[in-house]
């Protein structure tokens, strides 16, 4: 076998490789653009403790946790893309999720794409910079549980105390103020079966919650520039 054929068949191993990542895996790791990036998904139902049933598309946290981490010590992958089509789910799982991806040293950046709801908001802010796209929505609700719940004080001071866990994550992480966001969480009227605000991409921007409205390019252009600027950065302090 000549040299450009082992060169064409590493590459279509890499192809195969790639496909099957996405299949599996929903994410993939982009090495042809100006640099080296790993887009990972996070869509339908986030699966936590409990398996969901088989008709419905989940985020598996115990796929995404690994992933995390082997993205972090990567030499080859410089930054991560997350792109959320989300409508919420397993809270604890979520938020795990969500502080892992603010927790990374790599450039990270988040895109809001369809819906980023319920526990996909902590989500869409873990990154360091957060896009939405101007058709995508954000629900932002109080914490609810489902099956056998006890009517008992110690009940409610659970789901304030896990409330909490996620108003300061997202205030933290986003420029929105607490005051506001609970405000938005309470808000009445506005959801048929709810409480909570639906918010688009534009009203997300103003009210803070996520740092700019735009598209795909803009996101993936804002990931390169906080590479560009992190390598420059690295070679400064190699010459200080």
């Amino acid at each position: 076998m000549s040299t450009e054929e082992k060169k064409e068949t590493g590459k279509s191993d890499e192809r195969r490789a790639q496909l099957e990542e996405i299949k599996d895996m929903g994410s993939v790791a982009a090495f042809d653009g100006k640099h080296k990036i790993y887009c990972l998904t996070v869509i339908g139902e986030i699966e936590g403790h409990n398996v969901l049933p088989e008709q419905n598309k989940t985020t598996k946290y115990e796929h995404v946790i690994p992933q995390l981490v082997a993205i972090e010590e990567s030499r080859e992958i410089e930054g991560l893309l997350v792109v959320l089509n989300t409508v919420g789910g397993d809270v604890e799982a979520g938020l795990a999720i969500a502080e892992l991806i603010s927790g990374m040293k790599k450039p990270t950046v988040s895109y809001v794409l369809g819906g980023g709801h319920s526990i996909g908001v902590p989500l869409a802010v873990s990154a360091k910079r957060s896009y939405i796209a101007p058709s995508a929505t954000m629900t932002i609700h109080p914490v609810r549980m489902n099956g056998l719940v006890l009517g008992v004080p110690q009940t409610l001071s659970y789901f304030d105390k896990m409330q909490e866990r996620i108003v300061r994550f997202v205030c933290e992480n986003s420029s929105i103020a607490p005051g506001r966001f609970r405000e938005l969480m309470m808000t009445t009227g506005e959801l048929m079966m709810d409480v909570g605000t639906v918010l688009d991409g534009e009203a997300a921007v103003e009210e803070g919650l996520i740092d700019h409205l735009g598209g795909l390019a803009e996101a993936i252009d804002c990931l390169y520039e906080m590479i560009e600027q992190e390598r420059a950065g690295r070679e400064q302090e190699g010459k200080a």
